[in-house]
């Protein structure tokens, strides 16, 4: 067997039997070297067990560590070019309430933390107006990364971020969901509905039919405070929705 279609075969997840007389005489792969020690009969191990170990572990397996370093090292989208570091998300790793932003700003990119600045300290004392603070929440964004000029992300870097944000939500495992802004809102709910029709009601969110509510950002509540009035009915939505599930447990 030539060393191309072994290494297509590899590829493909099929074990391939080779005579243990012709490995020796197998040369460089395009992207590896065979060695005759990687060569194993049929149910041996072998070449599909050091492909198998060189697989990266799926992202719904990872633990908290592990999906860290996961999303430091991720180059899966353009915007990895251009970030000055990753922002993971940061709060209690059991928080009852989860609360999910659009994508890091500059501040963010230079901190490596969300919702910093004017607008983290709005969103700090919304959470303190309900009795909670950062440190009892955990507050992620559906990008880790910031887009260039804070533009709005686009689709394809929301779906490669997805699983990241799908496995923090379920290594949390909250009562309650959050989503902060249009962005955010619509990306969990994959929905094109105006945050305005969107908060006020309750929503289901994934397989695990997670509650979830919408509220405006808190960016957007510094640009418009007339909206304030109606944040804080979603606020107040909030705590008591996270009351009657303490009492359900």
């Amino acid at each position: 067997m030539v060393p191309d279609k072994l290494h297509y075969l590899r590829l493909m997840g099929i074990t391939p039997w080779i005579r243990r007389d012709l490995a020796s005489s197998l040369v460089h792969t395009p992207q590896e070297t065979v060695a005759a020690t990687d060569i194993a009969e049929p149910g041996k191990g072998g070449v599909m067990s050091a492909l198998s170990a060189e697989q990266p572990m799926p992202t719904e397996l990872l633990d908290w560590d592990a999906l860290r370093a996961r999303v430091a090292a991720c180059q899966r989208c353009e915007l990895h070019a251009t970030r000055t570091q990753t922002v993971f998300g940061v709060g209690a790793p059991n928080a009852d309430l989860m609360i999910v932003g659009e994508a890091p700003g500059e501040r963010e990119d230079a901190l490596g933390e969300p919702f910093v600045g004017r607008a983290g300290q709005l969103l700090n004392a919304m959470l303190q107006a309900i009795g909670l603070d950062r440190k009892s929440v955990f507050i992620s964004n559906v990008l880790k990364c910031r887009p260039p000029r804070n533009r709005d992300p686009k689709i394809e870097e929301s779906m490669q971020c997805g699983p990241y944000l799908d496995r923090q939500i379920a290594l949390v495992r909250p009562k309650l969901l959050l989503a902060v802004g249009r962005i955010a809102a619509q990306t969990l709910l994959q929905t094109k509905i105006s945050i305005g029709r969107l908060r006020g009601r309750q929503h289901r969110y994934g397989v695990s039919d997670l509650p979830l509510l919408v509220t405006y950002h808190p960016a957007y509540l510094l640009r418009s405070p007339a909206e304030k009035y109606r944040a804080w009915q979603d606020l107040k939505q909030v705590r008591r929705m996270l009351e009657e599930r303490a009492l359900g447990d």
